[in-house]
């Protein structure tokens, strides 16, 4: 329309060119609003992944990936470092358990309609496994295929044996930094079969099934009606509750793995799993399943060399979450003054401490150490941290270090656990000094939107995904014993993003006050929550018990903040 509009001018024509002319202006503005609307799209729903992508098309972000350029013996050198596992863990060949008469129970069955509801549920933007089938084909035809995948997963089940193409696993490294300096400076990323991933979800409804509601209650993760804000209020609460006591002290082990999900040995699951009255068919399955499995490392268009691993839950595979936590079940603390509190493979020892006798604590200590050499576990003696709460007055007798395996664990004054930033002096400023800090980021996104000329509907839905989702992180757990300097520099950001949105936004104590009752009733109605006993009703029967709090620390904790916001 340009060429023609040019055209029009250099012949001369006026009502040729004013035709041109209005063309082109209409081309234009049809351009523009469909633009506009593709733009409205991104940001119409709640979708955090459609909206950073809508941020990308306003500002032309054309930020790149961190590329691998190396040796082409990179990727063997990669395959080797992550099975290097492997070779200090034996293997043993066979099936694990067989029945001669009859089984215990009648063989689990995998249905036509189990097979379709996987198929529909898989997400087309993930990226395809080794066998390079998409996932949009998958889902596209659904219903044509879930016959013949039924079929297929009743023959894999029925002879409890998954074909080795199923199980076969590409890892992507990702820099963790750059330029990485070695092998551990790569994040493995695990692309597998999506097919198998369908099979996974299924097996996953009948391992669930089989498994008692209150095995483990004290393992917060992959759990219904557990989440980490449940986690860090138990550690708070239990710690707290003991400060109430005259000369008490709290030590907190912040335990990290190396490859936790990695070192888990098959064999050893399995017989936790037989002890749990897992089906003998399913666990048989689930042997086969993490045994034998052929990876490979891809830079780019270099593959590496096929190695057949014995060991690990793979990292991205659908099962590898639950049975890790089935794994690790029976690491519990053996002494009621311990806490042994697990999110996956965040694991922190809670010691509550009186008098400053600290032998039970470091026995406890001493036996997770011994329990993790005999399940195979690593501990990183230099990512383990230890952070002690002290709220007494300056003791005669200086805290003794913990030592593990003979190295003394560093003291913290604080550490970050599940997102949140725990201080030894238990106050919040500084998990409210980084929370602000990220949120104040996101505005800068936020006043692009308003300076692109985004509707206040808009910017307010980006507002309430982007940035109150920061403010609000595990606000239930927080909110209530922070500073009134720490809820008014909150309160700051919120206010600054109303007037760039141009529209009221809910205060940060409002969220609070709605979230902590919500959370409240969830645990109420769940009979096998760990802190469901914390909610007694009086004899009236209207009322919730309260909480004996001697200090404002327990006070304006969730559980005695929840329990009185269901009182009013």
């Amino acid at each position: 329309m340009l060429r023609a509009r040019s055209t029009a001018f250099t012949s001369g024509n006026e009502s040729e060119y004013k035709a041109a002319k209005y063309g082109l202006r209409k081309a234009i503005t049809a351009a523009k609003r469909q633009y506009r609307e593709k733009l409205d799209g991104f940001y119409s729903t709640a979708d955090s992944g459609r909206m950073w992508r809508g941020l990308q098309h306003i500002t032309d972000d054309r930020s790149s990936t961190i590329t691998i350029s190396a040796a082409d013996s990179l990727p063997d050198e990669l395959n080797a470092f992550y099975t290097r596992f492997e070779t200090s863990t034996p293997h043993t060949e066979g099936p694990l358990y067989s029945w001669t008469i009859t089984p215990p129970s009648p063989p689990p069955v995998v249905s036509t309609a189990q097979v379709n509801k996987a198929l529909r549920r898989i997400n087309t933007r993930k990226a395809t496994g080794p066998d390079n089938i998409p996932g949009r084909a998958l889902k596209a035809c659904a219903n044509e295929l879930t016959d013949v995948l039924t079929s297929i997963f009743n023959l894999s089940l029925s002879q409890r044996v998954v074909p080795s193409c199923f199980k076969t696993t590409t890892i992507v490294p990702l820099p963790k930094k750059s330029p990485p300096t070695c092998l551990n400076d790569y994040r493995p990323v695990a692309l597998t079969q999506i097919i198998m991933k369908c099979f996974e979800r299924v097996m996953l409804t009948h391992i669930q099934s089989s498994i008692p509601d209150t095995l483990d209650p004290l393992q917060y993760a992959y759990r219904p009606n557990r989440s980490t804000s449940d986690a860090i209020a138990a550690a708070l609460h239990n710690s707290l509750s003991h400060l109430e006591n005259k000369d008490s002290y709290i030590r907190t082990l912040c335990i990290d793995y190396s490859s936790a999900f990695n070192t888990v040995v098959p064999h050893k699951l399995a017989h936790k799993l037989l002890s749990l009255g897992i089906h003998p068919i399913i666990f048989d399955w689930l042997l086969d399943f993490l045994t034998g499995r052929p990876q490979s490392v891809r830079i780019g268009n270099r593959t590496s060399a096929s190695i057949i691993t014995n060991i690990g839950t793979p990292q991205g595979c659908v099962l590898s979450p639950i049975l890790y936590t089935l794994f690790t079940h029976d690491c519990a603390a053996s002494h009621k003054d311990n806490i042994i509190l697990k999110f996956a493979d965040d694991t922190p020892v809670i010691g509550r401490i009186t008098g400053g006798d600290e032998a039970v604590y470091r026995r406890e200590v001493a036996s997770l150490v011994t329990w993790c050499e005999d399940n195979n576990l690593t501990l990183n003696t230099d990512k383990t941290k230890e952070m002690i709460v002290d709220m007494g007055k300056e003791r005669w007798n200086p805290h003794q270090p913990l030592l593990i395996r003979g190295l003394e664990v560093e003291r913290v004054s604080s550490f970050k656990y599940l997102g949140v930033q725990l201080s030894q002096d238990l106050t919040w400023t500084l998990n409210t000094s980084q929370l602000v800090k990220k949120a104040h980021q996101r505005l800068y996104f936020l006043r692009r939107l308003r300076r692109f000329g985004m509707s206040p509907k808009i910017l307010s839905n980006f507002y309430s995904c982007m940035v109150e989702s920061i403010l609000t992180s595990c606000i239930t757990v927080w909110y209530g014993s922070s500073t009134a300097m720490d809820r008014k520099r909150l309160q700051r950001v919120v206010k600054t993003a109303s007037k760039i949105t141009r529209t009221p936004l809910p205060s940060l104590q409002s969220i609070y006050k709605r979230r902590v009752c919500r959370r409240a009733a969830s645990i109420v109605k769940d009979p096998t929550h760990p802190q469901r006993g914390l909610f007694t009703l009086l004899p009236s029967g209207r009322r919730y018990r309260s909480v004996k709090c001697r200090t404002t620390r327990l006070k304006n904790s969730f559980f005695p903040s929840a329990i009185r916001l269901l009182n009013s």
